[in-house]
């Protein structure tokens, strides 16, 4: 019987030939990623079921990195970090990226791939959900709980039921005014939030073909949004490229069988796509941006691991340039390495930092910084009653600081649009 990609992968780390959805299989892991918010847990629940002196069972296969809350005075965010810094001293662990360091990278999800850790036909678990963005690269990556990364910090194993695959195709040339925010928006918001509990979502097509790797990574970025265990892209020469230039370390491609078993099969023509935003307070409240137009915004926001990637900056000073923001607009690179580049790429004559910032955003260090609330003085926080506009993934009450403010999401373009009118605004108007 043939496989799926995420079939595949579950099988080989298993030992075994063939895994079926629903067969459930002790994987070896690649990968564990945790970070300051719950790495202090997962440290916590690793010493108390293996011992104090208990050693993690490969010190290379783990990866820290705080990101989530760090530029704050707040004391209780200052202490898990302490915790991360005790735990990494005495377990002698190699990849540490602390903050205030030159090591400091920013968002995991993205500083991942930027540092190698992101290889097709691998097992990555992180203790964010988030961590399914990088089955970007045709691994399986899913996020877990302090309690299994615990166990897997003691075995370098974990119990997996192999999900069932979900398929999309995308077809087309994407109109220049859509990005992969547009996709995704699409996706959860025909299927909804829980649309994909516990399957694989696999996204192919013409159109995924021709996308650059941030861009297939904002596809699986946001796949737990509809309940997804993991995304997947097949990997091709793009993926391979990407990978090798950042690391040495040997993987295998996998594809999926031609006699493969979907549990659905979903295709989307992207030129009948129109940008799109979701609406407060749920990803899948979905309506295209020509029905919300004119909506009074309070502030728009980019960054996150969804939306603060080069790309994402590039298509924001794309529409930003020779133009003044109408509104307050926060801008957070999600990794330092992309803070670089934003002072290096140049969009016409400026480069994207200097476009963004003469168009009066404010830009603030790499980080997660609003996307999760966070302590009151974190960059960004919406602490008053206000109307956003944001590229990050989740609009639930309080889920950016105040829970009485409303949260649309939507693609940079559309962000950069609507904070140069102060109003949501179609991105069309802003290309010749």
């Amino acid at each position: 019987m043939g496989m799926t990609i995420t079939e595949k992968i579950l099988a080989r780390r298993s030992g075994k030939k063939e895994a079926k959805p629903g067969d459930n299989v002790w994987v070896d892991v690649d990968v564990l990623m945790t970070h300051d918010v719950c790495g202090p847990g997962t440290f916590g629940i690793f010493k108390k079921e293996f011992g104090p002196n208990a050693k993690v069972w490969d010190r290379d296969k783990v990866v820290v990195i705080p990101d989530h809350y760090i530029f704050t005075a707040d004391t209780h965010a200052h202490r898990n970090v302490d915790i991360l810094r005790d735990f990494v001293k005495e377990q002698n662990l190699p990849h540490f990226f602390d903050v205030h360091t030159p090591q400091y990278k920013g968002v995991c999800h993205i500083a991942m791939p930027e540092e190698g850790f992101t290889r097709p036909g691998e097992v990555l678990f992180g203790t964010d959900s988030h961590t399914c963005t990088a089955g970007a690269f045709g691994e399986f990556a899913t996020g877990i709980g302090n309690t299994d990364a615990a166990f897997i910090l003691g075995t370098g194993k974990l119990w997996v039921k192999v999900p069932e695959t979900m398929k999309f195709i995308f077809e087309g040339e994407l109109p220049p005014y859509l990005m992969a925010k547009d996709l995704i928006l699409a996706v959860i918001g025909k299927i909804g939030v829980d649309g994909a509990t516990y399957r694989a979502m696999d996204f192919s097509g013409d159109t995924i073909d021709r996308m650059d790797m941030e861009a297939r990574m904002t596809l699986c970025n946001m796949v737990i949004e509809a309940g997804g265990k993991n995304g997947i892209c097949a990997p091709d020469k793009t993926t391979t490229d990407f990978v090798s230039a950042r690391t040495k370390a040997k993987f295998e491609c996998y594809q999926n069988d031609k006699d493969a078993k979907f549990h659905s099969v979903h295709r989307f023509n992207v030129k009948e796509i129109e940008p799109l935003v979701a609406k407060p307070h749920s990803p899948d409240n979905k309506a295209t941006v020509s029905e919300v137009a004119g909506t009074k915004l309070d502030r728009a926001y980019i960054g996150s691991c969804t939306g603060g990637k080069i790309t994402d900056f590039i298509a924001a000073a794309e529409t930003m340039y020779g133009e003044k923001v109408k509104i307050d607009t926060f801008v957070v690179p999600a990794t330092t390495e992309v803070a670089r580049q934003m002072k290096e790429i140049k969009v016409k004559d400026k480069t994207v930092w200097q476009i963004l910032e003469d168009a009066g955003c404010r830009i603030g260090d790499a980080s997660c910084a609003a996307c999760l609330g966070g302590p009151s003085d974190t960059f960004g926080r919406l602490n008053g009653v206000e109307v956003c506009i944001s590229s990050t993934n989740r609009n639930f009450p309080g889920r950016m600081g105040s829970k009485k403010s409303q949260v649309f999401l939507a693609s940079p373009y559309t962000v950069a649009a609507s904070a140069l009118t102060g109003v949501i605004t179609h991105p069309k108007q802003f290309f010749n």
